[in-house]
């Protein structure tokens, strides 16, 4: 049995703006055009790995919040997977 993945994304007021424009402009639910340009993102996307580091090290502050987060999860800041 197939199974849908649901994901939550949070954008930056920027990138809502032009999401809402886009929306907007096609007569699309924001929801249903986010999900359709993420589909097509991910169906373009180079999955070489070396691809896959240079798309990483592209994110601003992410590795900057991967170890904030690595942190919080030594100090004992996380919830268990089975109580969310």
């Amino acid at each position: 049995m197939d199974r849908a993945l649901r994901v939550n994304v949070t954008l930056d007021p920027e990138h809502d703006a032009k999401l809402t424009q886009l929306a907007e402009r096609t007569h699309l639910e924001k929801g249903t055009l986010a999900r359709s340009l993420l589909l097509q993102a991910i169906d373009e996307a180079d999955t070489e790995p070396r691809n896959v580091v240079a798309l990483l090290d592209g994110i601003p502050g992410a590795w900057e919040r991967a170890m904030e987060n690595l942190a919080s999860a030594r100090r004992g800041e996380t919830i268990a997977l089975d109580q969310l």
